[in-house]
């Protein structure tokens, strides 16, 4: 007899909680990666370290979506097994993750009904979403009240990036090419925020301590915070990540952090070379 409710998500997600409960109903869809035409399909098979940090360099590193095809056997597979799949993506401005899921769930009628939620995140901030469905499958919430909290949850999820490969951003239809390959070679650190899922420039950075002060007062612009997580590429900014880190705990003793390595195929996609903030607010209840 199937269960009643299953969480599904994508191998951009980071979670700051080991064995969060709910962690045996989460699956995960993995991204693909190309790299010096050789297709990955596991881009965690990949370590970050290997991406070069330019995309200029001939090696054309790329995400990859899985197809609707392949989402559609992960609808079908789970199906058999669960009456209901809260699937929760990366932003569909990021990636087309979320719209193949879309284009899945014409392609296979199977007998679970698939929840789809565009997290408008990606990161820690995805993950954070998802081990709150997977908690809240945990204590028997139904689908349809998983749905709700998660929809509730995702303006409450705040996230930037500072970003240095911005070639990168180019190949991913982020920037147009005249201003990634300049901006690259003279050295330009955009700031950037996701609204609505989109990445937004809001000013440069002018040097590591400017990076560590924008970081931290985008950051302490909250009072009510549950969870932060940095979320740093490669090399791994330790000097700034430290410095940020130190003052993160003066002002926010009290909210939990994590720090994370940006996955591989995120990392395709924004380039390596960068440092991310991300902020969750507690809910109104809480």
């Amino acid at each position: 007899m199937p269960s009643r409710v299953c969480i599904l998500t994508d191998s951009t997600a980071q979670f700051p909680m080991i064995g969060f409960p709910g962690q045996e109903l989460v699956n995960i869809i993995p991204m693909h990666l190309l790299l010096d035409g050789q297709f990955y399909p596991d881009a965690r098979e990949i370590k970050i370290s290997n991406l070069p940090g330019s995309a200029r360099n001939g090696s054309d590193p790329r995400a990859i979506p899985p197809t609707p095809e392949e989402i559609g056997q992960f609808f079908t597979a789970l199906g058999h097994k669960y009456h209901e799949i809260i699937t929760i993506l990366t932003s569909s401005h990021l990636a087309q993750t979320f719209n193949y899921a879309q284009q899945a769930t014409e392609l296979v009628r199977g007998p679970a009904t698939v929840h789809l939620i565009d997290s408008q995140t990606t990161a820690v901030g995805l993950g954070l979403l998802v081990q709150a469905a997977a908690l809240a499958a945990v204590n028997g919430l139904t689908a349809t009240q998983i749905n709700r909290l998660i929809r509730g949850l995702v303006p409450r999820v705040y996230t930037v990036f500072c970003v240095q490969s911005l070639t990168y951003l180019y190949r991913s239809g982020h920037l147009d090419v005249a201003q990634a390959v300049v901006g690259e070679m003279l050295g330009v650190t955009p700031f950037f925020i996701l609204e609505y899922g989109r990445l937004v420039p809001i000013q440069k950075i002018r040097s590591p301590r400017h990076l560590v002060d924008v970081l931290h007062e985008f950051v302490s612009e909250f009072s009510n915070l549950k969870h932060i997580a940095l979320v740093h590429g490669t090399p791994s900014y330790e000097q700034e990540s430290r410095n940020l880190r130190e003052r993160i705990e003066i002002t926010f003793p009290k909210v939990s952090f994590s720090e994370h390595t940006m996955s591989t195929a995120l990392a395709a996609i924004l380039g390596p070379r960068s440092l991310g903030l991300v902020a969750m607010e507690q809910r109104a209840e809480a």
